[in-house]
């Protein structure tokens, strides 16, 4: 029953916070439906392409979901499950859902430009340079984590003579199912992109042909598999994610992220039904303490560890890219932009606490270590609500939620590697110069595209083959930090135009403090390995990114103490005269 009652209450807050404090935001800011969007007035048939709302939603949310608010909430059950249920709910409501909304509103307010051209309108040029560096790091972080995820949920062990299957295989494996439906996934998603857009078929039609095609693709998959090794998957994923980024959104992302929305609304359905019947039948146990302890493991504090390994089921400054790179270029009115901007946060804060429930159920295998990962450990506990590790519909459930967080992976990586090709050529182009043909010399090779895509995806690939634990724990820091410089942007943006903007400052201060001291941390433990003389290469590649942020970071935060200082300023003198 303790299950049941934690999520019907988080449910209960995260609506009456999407009502009353959305609302009271989008009038605060000035929501206005008859004002033209940028997906309207620059439509371009590539990035800028005005959406519905329900494919928008599917885009967007698909996209901002990825594996953060599953892997997030189940790593930092070892606080207990009050902490990551409290943060979940406040920072849902009053941090990530602020700034995912105020990032998406003020991007349909600069043409659907990314956060750093928001930087640049409020705080000038050299702090929008150096939050496209920070940005781009943090991207490389994103790319990397992805791969290695999705690589690590496709990959075929060698047997024991050493050799690897490769092709189609029969009676395949959870992972070779799991690459098999996510490949055809891919071919359903461009033959929906198509039909939609091209044939004129109308969206109810097209979703129901979708949603068969999506039954039809898994069944396909759960009896015949694909099969290679992880080096081979990593170059797959590469060259895909490449070729995702540069074709035209209707072909490929808008319609991917809309069908594997479904994928996602039917993971929380499941969790729910299942959640719902154990409550009354006494079959779903919730083994996770209300609180542990403030260090539950060595160096492991509550804050500012909490904070930032809830990532994504809280608050995520991925959220505030993706808002920004390519949701505002595709929002057809203003009017939706609190559902989109604001109710996929809250829906990702929901996704964290079932994720938090379904740990709960497998809670002692978790800290035995009998599962893989996270999405692993989460797949299991759903599976376990509705039979026993034996039975048929454990098997078919637990491949079915493991599938679900592979093609969220593959659609942040998706998402993420466009709008690194968006941020690469930013960097590069001078004032007044709106793409890589304006731009001259060596700036033209550099901001083109191709370059700046390629350039990311080699690197991000790379970095992918490292393992996971030295990738995440970076990237977690990392994330939380963009976070609070975004909501730094966006406050001093609202300043600027005359808007209220208070309800940014204590978000913003905290998320700024607690990644900091994260980095901090970060590079004095490595320092510490490094003198000891037991740093890995991995241990070398954390100290510099974390070092690197870190300064990119306080750099930045300067820049926006002396905007936030000029305004106030400017505000008094106005009053005075």
């Amino acid at each position: 029953m303790t299950a049941l009652l934690i999520v019907v209450a988080a449910i209960v807050l995260l609506f009456i916070g999407y009502v009353f404090y959305g609302s009271w935001l989008a009038k605060q800011w000035g929501i206005d439906p008859t004002k033209k969007t940028p997906a309207i007035e620059k439509e371009d048939g590539v990035d800028y392409v005005a959406a519905k709302p329900a494919v928008l939603m599917g885009h967007h949310f698909s996209s901002i979901a990825g594996a953060g608010p599953i892997n997030g909430p189940i790593q930092a059950s070892i606080f207990g499950w009050v902490p990551v249920f409290l943060w979940c709910i406040i920072g849902g409501i009053f941090f990530g859902g602020l700034q995912d909304f105020g990032s998406l509103f003020a991007s349909i307010r600069h043409d659907g430009k990314s956060v750093g051209e928001i930087i640049e309108d409020s705080m000038g040029s050299r702090a929008k340079k150096l939050f496209i560096i920070f940005a781009l790091l943090v991207l490389i972080l994103v790319i990397a984590s992805f791969v290695n995820i999705v690589a690590g949920t496709f990959l075929t062990l060698a047997d024991d003579a050493g050799k690897t299957a490769f092709g189609f295989v029969t009676n395949p494996t959870g992972n070779q199912s799991t690459a098999m439906i996510s490949l055809l996934f891919i071919v359903l998603a461009v033959i929906y992109g198509y039909v939609t857009n091209r044939m004129g078929v109308k969206t109810l039609p097209a979703t129901i042909g979708g949603i068969i095609g999506i039954v039809a693709i898994t069944v396909i998959g759960l009896n015949v598999g694909f099969a290679m090794n992880r080096i081979a998957w990593i170059v797959f994923v590469g060259v895909y994610i490449a070729v995702a980024s540069l074709v035209p959104v209707w072909i490929l992302l808008q319609p991917r992220d809309y069908l594997s929305s479904f994928l996602l609304y039917a993971m929380i359905g499941l969790a729910f039904i299942g959640v719902v019947a154990g409550a009354f039948t006494g079959t779903v146990a919730f083994d996770i303490p209300a609180f542990t302890s403030w260090e539950p493991k060595a160096g492991q504090t509550l804050f500012p560890m909490l904070f930032i390994t809830v990532a994504c089921g809280a608050c995520s400054g991925f959220h505030s890219l993706i808002a920004t790179g390519t949701s505002s270029k595709q929002l057809a009115n203003e009017k939706d932009a609190k559902a989109i901007g604001y109710g996929s946060m809250l829906i990702e804060s929901a996704l964290g606490i079932i994720a938090l429930v379904a740990v709960g159920a497998v809670y002692q295998k978790y800290l035995n270590g009998e599962f893989g990962s996270p999405a692993a450990a989460f797949a299991a506990g759903i599976a376990s609500m509705f039979g026993t590790e034996t039975s048929k519909a454990y098997g078919t459930i637990y491949a079915l939620l493991t599938l679900s967080v592979s093609v969220f992976a593959l659609t942040s990586l998706d998402t993420g590697t466009r709008l690194s090709r968006f941020m690469f050529s930013e960097l590069f182009l001078k004032e007044g110069e709106a793409t890589y043909k304006d731009a001259k010399g060596a700036r033209k090779v550099l901001a083109h595209p191709l370059f700046g895509t390629v350039s990311m995806v080699l690197i991000g690939c790379i970095l992918g083959g490292l393992s996971l634990s030295q990738i995440w724990g970076l990237f977690g820091a990392a994330n939380q930090l963009l976070a609070g410089i975004a909501l730094m942007a966006v406050a001093a943006w609202l300043g600027e135009v005359g808007k209220n903007n208070k309800m940014f400052y204590f978000p913003m201060v905290f998320m700024l403090a607690a990644t900091l001291t994260s980095l901090v941390i970060t590079v004095i433990n490595k320092c510490k390995a490094i003198g000891a003389g037991t740093a890995t290469w991995g241990d070398w590649f954390q100290l510099f990114f974390a070092a690197a942020m870190a300064v990119l970071a306080i750099f930045l935060v300067v820049e926006g103490a002396q905007t936030f200082v000029k305004q106030m300023k400017e505000k008094k003198a106005k009053k005075a005269a």
